[in-house]
């Protein structure tokens, strides 16, 4: 973003020392504001007044530069209070290159719910899995670049929260409805990784010790982490999350063809079928769980605007995230195809269930630093919001201060206690995650990114234009059903699966030293 705003300045003759007085003056607008920590939203760019920019002229430029319609030029000074905010103190934010943020997508995507993609396939079938996988992929694709452009139109937003306040008439309860969202999305996955973390440590032991330590060590670890502010610091970590759990699947990919048609479970009389649709006696609720368990690991924009907002130069972004999509195709249809393949019927989630103990073990020894590192990412979103509502406008912000630093520390460890004290005193935890996501991943896949699209195109979506225009209004809309449908009956379908759970007894007990192991 700051290569574009760069070249729009140059090319309207903008000099550093005009912007310099318009920043100090928007900057002692905030700082005046801002010391009121969560209440809202008052560290939030607009609430700034307008500056001496020429908006009009900029927005000009910076149109030609990122190849959109052109920032809004009430955005203009907010821009500039944002980028003087993040580039000119001690800690400068925008550094990040499209390689690292492409780091970090696959460090959030080649994750251990790729290997629930066969159970899915299972409750699905080959075929309806594979349907549903490729087009999931691009309908998330889509969507996320729909994301980018709304980034680049308003380059002032810095997370999801700006995006509720900025697509849902700019009123306050639209920004704090959304940063609740933010916050309970990310803690409750945050949750379910020290959870996810003590299972394979139960698995690596033999249960060598109360589950509880090993999720506090867990808990412990990724707070450590996520210390560091920067997103490029995350980056170099989302790279060993890749390739750990690249390795992960591709043991378990050799390991379920070495076991052949004999998964764990296997009974000699029941030989290992497969079918290419739902088999018969599938349920609604069953059909529709395994179809979000696709739909909410393709959805993790609730996380890009935090990264983008780091970008050096973030009309870059498509590079990354073509180069995650590709892989994510490849892998989520091939571990789907081949693990189904071989245990039909028999298909357990994660794959590794299906695996005998050593093969189980070997495979979850590179499942570990993954399960960490993906809860530090969704931490470090949801951190960096707090910290900018908290500090945005003062020293504390970009500068190495200690108030800064205390305050940074707190919020890590804030979001760490109570991630981990849900995913242990909850009792269906798991199952409430799926509930938290049917709340939530309807908007942020699919309800958001048409509203956005809206924006994008105002005045030109229908009446005097192209028929392919017209046909991706019809498939915005679409997409904004899809996102009412998967909220209303997803959350039907979590809530029937939480009953079922209790009637059958799979509930475990809160804060229980209970082995654990899958």
């Amino acid at each position: 973003m700051s290569s574009i705003l760069a070249r729009a300045r140059r090319s309207v003759g903008i000099t550093h020392e005009s912007r310099s007085r318009s920043v100090d003056q928007e900057s002692s607008s905030i700082s005046s504001r801002s010391g009121s920590g969560l209440g809202a939203p008052e560290g939030h760019p607009d609430t700034v007044a307008g500056g001496a920019v020429d908006g009009a002229k900029l927005e000009k430029a910076a149109s030609k530069a990122a190849g959109i319609d052109g920032i809004g030029s009430d955005d203009v000074a907010k821009v500039d209070v944002v980028l003087a905010q993040q580039n000119d103190g001690d800690i400068q934010y925008r550094t990040m290159s499209w390689q690292k943020c492409a780091a970090i997508l696959f460090g959030e995507y080649v994750c251990l719910a790729i290997l629930s993609f066969p159970w899915a396939f299972k409750t699905l079938g080959m075929a309806g899995g594979i349907l549903a996988t490729l087009g999931m992929g691009a309908i998330a694709l889509y969507t996320s670049m729909t994301l980018w452009r709304y980034c680049m139109l308003h380059p002032h937003m810095l997370h999801i929260a700006d995006f509720g306040y900025q697509l849902f008439g700019k009123t306050w309860i639209a920004y704090e409805l959304t940063a609740i969202a933010l916050i309970l999305n990310n803690t409750f996955i945050q949750g379910l990784h020290t959870l996810t973390g003590s299972e394979i440590l139960n698995v690596l032991s033999e249960h060598g010790t109360c589950t509880l330590v090993f999720s506090i060590a867990i808990m412990l670890l990724c707070f450590l982490l996520t210390l560091p502010r920067k997103m490029e610091n995350v980056a170099m970590m989302g790279i060993v999350s890749a390739i750990s759990m690249g390795i992960a699947i591709l043991l378990v990919l050799i390991f379920t063809g070495i076991q052949g048609k004999e998964p764990a479970g296997f009974d000699p009389a029941e030989p290992v079928r497969i079918t290419a649709f739902a088999p018969p006696g599938t349920t609604f609720v069953d059909g529709f769980n395994a179809f979000l368990n696709i739909v909410f690991t393709w959805v993790g924009q609730i996380c890009y605007p935090s990264f983008i907002a780091e970008m050096k130069n973030p009309e870059d972004f498509p590079k990354a995230l073509y180069a995650v999509t590709v892989a994510e195709f490849v892998l989520f249809t091939l571990t789907g195809i081949v693990v189904y393949y071989y245990c039909g019927q028999y298909t357990q989630t994660p794959a590794v269930a299906n695996l005998g103990p050593i093969f189980k073990k070997i495979s979850f020894a590179f499942v570990l630093p993954t399960t960490i590192i993906i809860g530090v990412i969704y931490a470090a979103v949801v951190v960096k919001y707090m910290f900018h509502r908290i500090t945005f406008g003062t020293r504390h912000y970009n500068h190495n201060t200690v108030r800064g630093w205390t305050i940074w520390t707190l919020c890590c460890a804030s979001t760490w206690i109570f991630g981990w004290v849900i995913g242990e005193a909850v009792p269906f935890f798991g199952v409430l995650l799926s509930l938290m996501s049917a709340l939530f991943d309807g908007w942020f896949g699919f309800i958001f990114w048409a509203a956005a699209y809206r924006e994008l195109n105002h005045g030109k979506l229908w009446k005097g234009q192209k028929l392919t225009r017209k046909l991706e209004t019809i498939f915005n809309v679409f997409l904004a059903l899809a996102g009412l449908f998967i909220f209303g009956p997803g959350t039907y379908t979590s809530v029937e699966a939480i009953i079922q759970s209790y009637a059958t007894g799979s509930v475990k007990s809160p804060f229980t030293c209970a082995n654990n192991a899958v």
